[in-house]
């Protein structure tokens, strides 16, 4: 078969949804909600052009579970039904043209900037690295009591995400958010039955999990992105990530999207985690983590993404027609073009290719943030109906987005005779 025909197969499930063609638009921060949490009509004409422009399986950028726990400003957050007809327009326009649209769930733990809330929690009180203490304050660790309570959370959001007309769920246990905090014995050194051993730390996830299968039933899509590795000392590792896979496979998980890194080691987005040269048969194999999805592949038949690196339908459809991945993940392409699913099922080039985002100062490029900041900025413009920009200026857009981060903190915080008292 040619390129475009392996990627245009329908791929269905282990529970009998069937996804339209091998494509999933992986999540990325949008920041379109308001300060309520509700999400906003941009966000439907975003997920509208994406539907229109061919993808078969979108999932959305986080969603928050707790509103005093963003990731950033603009999140939309879902803790009761409070929005459930801004969420039912969403859906709506997400899932035209026969798409799959899945709600990515979130907790950001430690993984919130200064400022934006009014603490951060995580599995235990373990700080942030010397060069990122300016900009992540250290975790208080949650109590047993509270971590019952966010399963419990995690569970109410999927319902509401049902109720509301999406196709799916996916739970965010990578990129060092709470879920992957608790999975990697670098952030999570706890001695309760939430961690001490790999069996500990992975029942966070599990208890996630089944937590939403009550909630949704047996024939709702979920799904979940997890880390193949954290890519820091002490961190998760490949081993235990295979057996979280095995796990999770067993529970039932319907699809698991792979990855790797957090903030301080961000892997997903293509920058260096080791000082040893990349081999040229994983830089012709384009994918991130196309070897681990091997391995992932020898241990369950759970439906297996990769995201990150692909540069050409070729390599799309070598990675699906080697069996190691069932789908292939588009993030960053789809923010510049979201029209690209159409392009590629239809055997033609795509108009742009993804770069590296910098802004020439080595200290902020380090970080991985920006690329965060630059693409959520491109996904604003679709929203508004704008084109888009491929050639923005990075430091200009670090600017702009560091000023809006000071005044969301400025804005939430009370006056200071309130806060003298």
């Amino acid at each position: 078969m040619t390129s475009h025909t392996v990627l245009a197969q329908p791929l269905t499930l282990p529970n009998g949804t069937v996804v339209k063609n091998r494509l999933l638009k992986s999540a990325m921060s949008e920041a379109l909600g308001t300060r309520e949490g509700s999400p906003t009509p941009e966000l439907n004409h975003l997920y509208k052009a994406w539907a229109d422009g061919g993808i078969g399986l979108c999932v959305t950028g986080n969603v928050m579970i707790d509103l005093k726990a963003r990731g950033e400003p603009g999140n939309v957050v879902i803790e009761d039904d409070t929005h459930l007809a801004a969420l039912k327009a969403w859906a709506k326009a997400a899932t035209a043209k026969n798409t799959h649209c899945w709600v990515q769930l979130n907790h950001p733990g430690k993984q919130a900037p200064k400022g934006l809330n009014r603490e951060t929690v995580a599995p235990s009180a373990v700080p942030f690295r010397d060069d990122m203490k300016a900009f992540f304050a250290t975790p208080r660790e949650l109590t047993d009591a509270e971590v019952q309570a966010l399963v419990a959370r995690f569970g109410k959001a999927a319902g509401i995400v049902k109720q509301a007309g999406f196709s799916g769920v996916q739970i965010h246990g990578a990129h060092g958010y709470l879920v992957s905090q608790f999975l990697s014995p670098h952030h999570n050194v706890r001695t309760d039955d939430w961690g001490g051993t790999p069996e500990k730390r992975r029942r966070f996830v599990l208890e996630v999990y089944q937590a939403m299968r009550k909630a949704v039933g047996a024939k709702f899509p979920i799904g979940i992105k997890l880390n193949s590795a954290d890519f820091q000392r002490g961190g998760f590792t490949e081993e235990e990530s295979l057996d979280t896979i095995r796990a999770l496979a067993d529970a039932g998980i319907d699809l698991i999207e792979i990855s790797g890194g957090t903030y301080e080691a961000p892997a997903m987005t293509g920058v260096k985690t080791s000082k040893e040269p990349v081999k040229e048969s994983t830089r012709l194999r384009e994918a991130y983590f196309l070897d681990f999805a091997e391995k992932a592949r020898a241990a369950v038949k759970t439906p297996l993404v990769v995201t990150g690196g692909f540069r050409s339908a070729q390599g799309m459809a070598q990675a699906i027609e080697s069996g190691a991945v069932d789908m292939v993940g588009l993030a960053r392409m789809l923010a510049i073009e979201p029209d690209a699913p159409k392009k590629l099922l239809a055997g033609k080039p795509t108009l742009h290719t993804v770069k590296p985002i910098t802004t020439g100062i080595k200290a902020i490029d380090k970080l991985g943030l920006l690329e965060i900041s630059w693409y959520t900025g491109q996904l604003k413009r679709i929203g508004r109906g704008e084109p888009t920009k491929p050639r923005e200026p990075g430091l200009w857009v670090f600017a702009k987005q560091a000023w809006h981060m000071a005044m969301a903190g400025k804005k939430k915080r009370p006056p200071a005779k309130l806060r003298a008292n």
